[in-house]
């Protein structure tokens, strides 16, 4: 799959639905939904501003981490990065959008974490261990990591997925998705991006755990690290390949930035155990 689509393509006739923004900056996140060849095709636009267009990157967000944990073999929902005209609200606008495919498969449904806890834990019993006894703690794991790793800010509820299966009785998390709301999201030029801590703890509005990405790391047991394969040097150039012209040369490295020194803390920590 072509991960970035630079020749432009006509999307208007795409229906976008608004979606509130949670972080607390100007503007909102859209989405729209489509069916190609009997796929149902999903699509979001970064913070969106009536008066200024798109304000964020948070769909070359997307397409960065999507890249980052193939290299390190983490199993993900994947994004293309698509240059499109859209229409919204009657007004036409240029942008970069991200699309991915449904990832439920046929007779499978699906059900927010938050909602399927509420249902189905037992008295007293954490999200952490209800996870743990579902037998989901690699999958949690990995997802602690990889929040630190890009300083996710929105991992609630309903952005961890359960998809069941009733006939053939079969239960699993689906794969990670939704990692708009990292790395530097919340800068909108480049005096902001340059100022930013790229090592800062910020709160984050996590469902599992604690609010802090890092703390989240100390929850996961010795003998459970991930094995994951190393990030190296010369992966900033597989990340960054292919946005020059989308997003500026000083956000490409100040997020690569951000990535290599949390990842220098993950080895630090890994090798400490």
């Amino acid at each position: 799959m072509n991960r970035i689509i630079r020749d432009k393509q006509d999307m208007t006739y795409l229906s976008w639905s608004k979606i509130r923004n949670s972080s607390g900056t100007a503007g909102s996140f859209l989405k729209a939904y489509s069916t190609l060849g009997g796929k149902k095709i999903y699509y979001k636009l970064s913070n969106f501003d009536k008066l200024k267009g798109i304000i964020g990157h948070e769909c070359v967000n997307e397409i960065i981490v999507d890249r980052l944990l193939d290299i390190l073999g983490i199993p993900h929902l994947h994004y293309q990065l698509i240059h499109a005209d859209v229409t919204i609200d009657g007004k036409s606008h240029e942008v970069y959008l991200c699309a991915s495919e449904d990832f439920k498969q046929r007779g499978e449904s699906k059900l927010a974490l938050d909602t399927y806890w509420e249902a189905e834990h037992i008295e007293n019993e954490s999200v952490l261990d209800f996870c743990i006894r579902n037998g989901w703690d690699e999958y949690l794991y990995q997802m602690f990591v990889v929040d630190f790793l890009i300083l996710n800010r929105d991992r609630h509820g309903a952005n961890i997925e359960v998809l069941r299966n009733s006939r053939k009785k079969t239960i699993h998390l689906a794969p990670l998705f939704d990692h708009g709301l990292s790395l530097l999201f919340s800068c909108t030029d480049d005096t902001a991006v340059a100022q930013y801590d790229v090592m800062d703890d910020k709160r984050v509005n996590n469902y599992i755990g604690s609010g802090s990405t890092l703390e989240n790391l100390k929850l996961i047991p010795r003998d459970k690290t991930p094995m994951l394969n190393a990030l190296k040097k010369t992966d900033k150039a597989v990340l960054m390949h292919d946005l020059d012209g989308i997003v500026s040369p000083t956000l490409q490295d100040k997020i690569w930035e951000m990535i290599w020194k949390r990842w220098c803390i993950y080895e630090d920590f890994c090798n400490s155990r």
